[in-house]
């Protein structure tokens, strides 16, 4: 266990503090200035914690746009079979749409196929990685290369079946595994990645049980899989093949592999699984094995970089709305009531933000991203104290990951080599109570932590959507020979990444971006610095 979460567990560096969140200058020229500095400077701090990680670049040279653009090319690249089998030769996809006939051992000799259907995509399709043309790095959320805000374009490849595809079906053995912890959307991912192996002709499909520990642990067998199997299993939460954190050493999974004859391999998980599934995709390409190694980005948190949103995460913010709800009518029938709703979020506080903007019932929201103080004369407590005087009840809304410098440090780890945050809910409610007391108010504070209830329950329609495309466009990302790559939507159409560059840090909630700012504008809190 600990050998894999040494080896493949990706050490989350945060770009340097001394950086803009645009390109690497600080922000020095808000309209909202503060006059205090230590607190202007607190803020810097916050705003640089999210900047994004740029090669360093000469500005001065006039091709310094065209120097950059072949570098993201470089960059975003994705592996194909054909780096390391360049006499790899291609064959007609036996993806057809109009084709519905079930293939077969008669088409063995030569795959049915629809020339004449338009629904392939082009090898040099490219998305759009950033849609808003910033003009100025001081507009809200700007993201920007240099320091005029030049555009640059930025392309990835678009995701979708090819006409040509590199693996034979009846040679196929496909994996599917699925690590970390459990996220609504998993078996909707499963049944559809099954689904589409199946109308490629896939016969051998196998389930590893209980994430990567299932490649080494004897007493688990895979799991055979069909159209049969799975046709219901998204209709419950949770995962068919069941998950778990860590695992053995990357050679021990890939000798695995290579016994079972595993030749596509479906990772589902977050930033961790898929810094492992990167190291499974490079150690078959040292043995030069032909395998395909695809991710699906499994993370409720929200937080793989590039991607619009990742699967869960619109279950989790809709099914935050009845603990909210729940704090909401606690507080607001008690004498000064006070509820707090604890959600996930260790290092991202999209759910937080999202959940308490779609609610309009949070007073105050607590993000990861942004350093608070509980007490003095900007704190937390003393805004409570003003809720209550003019409302006379206020519910709070935090991520998990925030406040964590008031918790006394373990430095315990998880499985998965994630450290073990305290519990900022019960340290906030314990606070504010001993504070009230001293003041002589009474106050009556609930306390939910519905994390349990939400990551096992069953995806809503639009995650149901976003799982399925995901589902199939994996097994289309590896037929067509690509691996090392994870699928996700960008700019609202799918795209194919190369792992490395949506693992290299965790995406964070930018506070200068306009959802944090419509955030603030509905629960109406200060800074809190």
């Amino acid at each position: 266990m600990g050998a894999l979460s040494h080896s493949i567990t990706p050490n989350f560096a945060l770009p340097r503090l001394d950086y803009h969140p645009s390109y690497g200058l600080p922000r020095l020229n808000s309209p909202c200035r503060r006059s205090n500095s230590a607190r202007v400077a607190k803020k810097l701090l916050v705003s640089a914690a999210t900047a994004k990680r740029i090669p360093d670049v000469d500005f001065n040279d006039p091709d310094w746009k065209s120097k950059f653009q072949k570098d993201f090319e470089r960059r975003f690249n994705i592996p194909h079979i054909t780096d390391i089998f360049p006499d790899a030769i291609p064959i007609p996809s036996t993806f057809c749409l109009r084709m519905r006939t079930p293939v077969s051992e008669d088409f063995a000799g030569g795959y049915p196929s629809d020339e004449e259907w338009h629904g392939y995509i082009n090898n040099n399709d490219r998305v759009l990685l950033k849609v808003i043309n910033y003009t100025s790095p001081t507009s809200a959320g700007a993201e920007c290369i240099d320091p005029d805000c030049n555009w640059v374009e930025q392309w990835v490849h678009r995701a979708g079946p090819r006409e040509k595809i590199y693996f034979r079906p009846e040679e196929v053995k496909a994996a599917i595994v699925t690590c970390g912890g459990l996220c609504p959307g998993l078996n909707d991912v499963i049944r559809q990645i099954v689904i589409t192996l199946e109308i490629y002709g896939v016969k051998k499909i196998v389930g590893i049980p209980f994430g990567y520990r299932g490649f080494s642990d004897k007493e688990l067998s895979e799991m055979p899989l069909s159209r049969k199997v799975v046709q219901n299993i998204h209709l419950s939460g949770g995962s068919l093949l069941g998950v778990s954190r860590g695992g053995p050493p990357i050679s021990e999974i890939v000798d695995s592999m290579e016994e079972r004859g595993i030749n596509m391999l479906f990772v589902l998980g977050g930033n961790g699984t898929h810094a492992g599934a990167n190291a499974i995709h490079n150690e078959c390409r040292k043995r030069q094995m032909r395998v395909a190694v695809v991710g699906v980005p499994k993370t409720i948190d929200n937080d793989i970089l590039l991607m619009d949103k990742t699967f869960g995460f619109d279950t989790a913010v809709e099914e935050a709305q009845r603990a909210i709800n729940s704090a909401y009518i606690e507080a607001h029938s008690a004498y000064h009531g006070v509820g707090i709703v604890k959600l996930m979020g260790r290092s991202s506080g999209f759910i937080a933000m999202h959940a308490s903007l779609a609610s309009g019932q949070i007073d105050i929201c607590l993000i990861p991203e942004l350093h608070f103080n509980l007490h003095g004369p900007h704190g937390v407590l003393r805004h409570l104290k003003y809720l209550i005087e003019t409302k006379g009840s206020a519910v709070i809304c935090v991520a998990e990951g925030a406040g964590q410098d008031f918790l006394q440090k373990t430095n315990a780890k998880d499985a998965s080599g994630n450290t073990v945050l305290g519990d900022i809910g019960v340290h906030i409610q314990q606070e504010i109570k001993k504070h009230f007391k001293g003041i002589g108010v009474p106050v009556d504070v609930k306390y939910i932590d519905p994390t349990y209830m939400i990551r096992c329950g069953r995806a809503n329609a639009s995650d149901g959507i976003l799982c399925t495309v995901l589902g199939q466009n994996a097994v289309h990302g590896a037929f067509a020979g690509y691996s090392g790559i994870t699928v996700g939507i960008c700019n609202t159409h799918y795209v194919y990444l190369p792992i490395p560059e949506v693992i290299s840090y965790p995406r964070l909630v930018d506070p200068n971006s306009r959802m944090w700012h419509r955030c603030l504008t509905s629960t109406g809190q200060p800074d809190f610095i």
